[in-house]
């Protein structure tokens, strides 16, 4: 059984998936790593994001960090961090070879807004 967060009920649920068989850890304990998940919209990738930048707080995140929390590709990641860094939502600081992402007012605001529409359309059984 994996817990993971599904969007479309904003709650965590348990799904019982096939695992790798190849995949362990120290002590050789397997890894909890689907071979499916269901696609997200870009607004699920987005909410992602801005998720893994509000937890962190004002210090920021590394791209690397948005990706493992997010469980988005670091090229995703980079893309759609470029597009929110664009509309004013996160800001970028470069510290040595790194880049750290830390959310703005406006993206606050505007996660506070997509949370809203994800509870209406839950509401209203609408997948987006």
């Amino acid at each position: 059984m994996v817990k993971f967060f599904d969007h479309r009920y904003n709650k965590i649920t348990t799904k019982q998936v096939l695992m790798a068989s190849s995949d362990t850890q120290e002590g050789n304990k397997p890894v909890n790593t689907p071979f499916a998940r269901q696609y997200r919209s870009s607004l699920g990738i987005t909410w992602d994001i801005l998720q893994a930048c509000i937890d962190a707080g004002v210090k920021g995140i590394p791209v690397f960090k948005i990706s493992q929390k997010a469980n988005i590709s670091h090229g995703v990641v980079v893309e759609n961090c470029q597009r929110l860094t664009d509309a004013g939502m996160i800001e970028t600081n470069k510290i040595n070879r790194k880049y750290i992402f830390s959310i703005t007012e406006k993206g606050i605001k505007f996660f506070h807004e997509l949370q809203k529409f994800q509870d209406l359309a839950r509401e209203i059984n609408i997948r987006y």
